[in-house]
């Protein structure tokens, strides 16, 4: 004879905010104003309350809470290369800063694709999230960007701008940045120096590459566009464009970086033909991340401020958020130098390949 089947396990009736505030010895108007973290609450109340809900294992239904006040306290972050440490350190800025505000971070790693890109924003509007934070990509068109104004999604673009778009904007002088390089190099002694890692079809490459020219003209030095090498922004480019540069009949003494990985590669490349960065050959980073400071020789590159962009890009879009007809507004840095052993002065002799150095990376 068989036995009875037990019956399935039935689930727990959900807590309530009646049940928290009983065991809170509270009204259920002070749980709620608990939960949604008002300064109304003495502290020993709220100490109660966070009490109860431990013991209890009461979770906040956020999303009905944010169903009823039709605001879901999320943001969109959309960010490029994210193995790349100046965006990783980047957007670990602005997850911090929204954190601060009490929103959560939806994150997509764009991948320098507008299409992963666009599909991110489509979905982050499926979501009804607050906002959206980006940095954008190659190609991106500024008529699809323009358009979350019309769907009433406020949109901050960090690092990048888009003319065009009509979008927020918080970032860095980045004509400023690449200047000061090129300057620093120029009070060196160079006359000869290269811009390696130029992209155009990004605002900061177009803008970095803009400061560096501004600064030969302002010392009356000649531009010869074949020391502008455009490419992409890794150590494996750093590191052929130097060996390109130096092979040339009247080669460069110094170079200034597009971002400090390029730097890294150039490094790396100077030393496989055989010279020594900081004293055969003068090397210039920009972002000063990190591992800057690290390397031997620890790299002269140009600071910018993530923690402060991370900071005007959430501060722009609660703003925003708050008031979405207020005037577009932006926020622009200004970066700093800082010299470190990588930069040395110019040698009378001219940096070339030394017998016996090995021609390509391993």
């Amino acid at each position: 004879m068989s036995r009875p089947r037990k019956p399935p396990p039935q689930r727990p009736a959900r807590l309530t905010l009646r049940d928290l505030a009983t065991h809170a010895g509270v009204s259920r108007a002070t749980v709620s104003l608990v939960l949604r973290k008002s300064p109304l609450v003495a502290e020993k109340t709220r100490l109660r309350v966070r009490e109860s809900m431990a013991a209890l294992g009461y979770v906040y239904n956020r999303g009905a809470a944010n169903f009823r006040t039709q605001k879901t306290q999320t943001v969109g972050v959309a960010m490029n290369e994210l193995v790349n440490p100046y965006f990783s350190e980047l957007t670990a800025a602005i997850e911090r800063a929204l954190a601060k505000a009490g929103r959560t971070v939806f994150l997509s790693n764009s991948s320098e694709d507008p299409s992963v890109q666009d599909s991110f924003i489509a979905t982050m509007r499926e979501y009804n999230v607050e906002g959206l934070v980006i940095c954008p990509t190659k190609g991106s068109n500024p008529k699809t960007l323009r358009r979350l104004t019309e769907f009433g999604m406020p949109c901050v673009l960090i690092s990048r701008n888009l003319p065009g778009s009509g979008l927020d904007y918080a970032g860095n002088d980045h004509r400023l940045g690449t200047r000061l390089a090129t300057e620093h190099l120029i009070s060196l002694g160079h006359r000869r120096i290269a811009m390696v890692g130029a992209n155009e079809l990004i605002s900061t490459g177009i803008e970095r590459r803009e400061g560096y020219e501004q600064a030969l003209a302002a010392s009356g030095l000649p531009l010869d566009r074949e020391l502008i090498l455009p490419g992409p922004p890794t150590r494996s480019f750093g590191a052929e464009a130097v060996k390109a540069l130096i092979a040339m009949p009247e080669p460069p003494t110094a170079c200034v970086c597009f971002n400090d990985v390029i730097a890294f590669g150039v490094m790396l490349g100077l030393r496989q033909i055989g010279l020594e960065p900081g004293r055969d050959f003068a090397v210039t980073g920009c972002d000063d991340i990190a591992e800057a400071a690290l390397w031997t020789p620890a790299l002269t590159t140009v600071a910018v401020d993530s923690i402060g962009m991370g900071e005007a890009a959430a501060r722009l879009l609660i703003e925003r958020s708050a008031d979405f007809g207020l005037p577009r507004r932006q926020v622009v840095l200004q970066p700093k130098l800082i010299v470190r052993a990588s930069s040395g002065p110019l040698r009378q002799a001219r940096p070339k390949r030394r017998a016996g150095a090995p021609a390509t990376a391993d």
